[in-house]
């Protein structure tokens, strides 16, 4: 398949109230969810993959930040991070709560992902608890601009929420299956697929986490 996107597609769905549908449910509910992000660490929530992190200085794309806990834990180990979230209420406390970490917040998501100012390629691209939020077509849309913004032997690090919807909440039951064959579709092969429990003890919500790499391996991640 093309990675190439019909302008007609950059576009960002919206809600009568002008804000991302998949975003629905997020800006009420900031103030307890930032908190929440930020109980756990980013080595407790990719615990999986931690050893697919590129080791080396590089720019990295987190989409869908929250509160900036996993941009923040980025930028710590020398990245230059882009932090994409297009809840305003979010983005607040993430420039609150992490001020010096060096981040670029940018308001912006998926599919489009537009990244006027802040184009690619990236190392890495992250997506935590993001890609349940798009349908089936916006997913399509969505892998190819991923694949388009990774440079050469990138990587793709996405996690699956599965589970009941909270309630209010834009999100669909994705599998992990889907998720790698779509990656595979637009030239990213899956290079690690796990399963893990919910760090909030929610007994009924599993999470699945994949890395996908983009052709060419030649590049210097470890």
């Amino acid at each position: 398949m093309s990675d190439q996107l019909d302008p007609s597609q950059l576009t960002r769905p919206v809600d009568g109230a002008g804000r991302a549908r998949g975003t629905a449910g997020y800006a009420e509910s900031a103030d307890a969810l930032a908190a929440q992000y930020e109980e756990v660490t980013f080595g407790q929530v990719h615990r999986n993959v931690m050893r697919l992190v590129p080791a080396e200085p590089g720019r990295i794309l987190d989409v869908g930040a929250g509160s900036g806990r996993d941009a923040a834990a980025l930028a710590a180990r020398g990245h230059s991070v882009v932090a994409v979230e297009p809840t305003a209420e979010l983005r607040v406390h993430g420039q609150r709560l992490h001020p010096d970490s060096g981040i670029v917040w940018v308001d912006d998501a998926l599919p489009a992902l537009t990244l006027s100012r802040h184009p690619g390629p990236f190392d890495a691209v992250f997506a935590t608890a993001v890609w349940m939020h798009l349908d089936a077509a916006e997913r399509g849309r969505a892998m190819a601009r991923i694949a388009a913004l990774l440079m050469p032997g990138g990587r793709f690090f996405v996690s699956l929420r599965h589970g009941p919807v909270p309630g209010g909440r834009h999100m669909f039951d994705v599998s992990a299956a889907e998720t790698t064959e779509l990656g595979d579709a637009y030239g990213l092969h899956t290079v690690h697929r796990s399963e893990r429990t919910d760090l909030h003890n929610r007994g009924s919500v599993l999470w699945s986490c994949l890395v996908l790499q983009a052709r060419d391996t030649g590049s210097a991640l470890t």
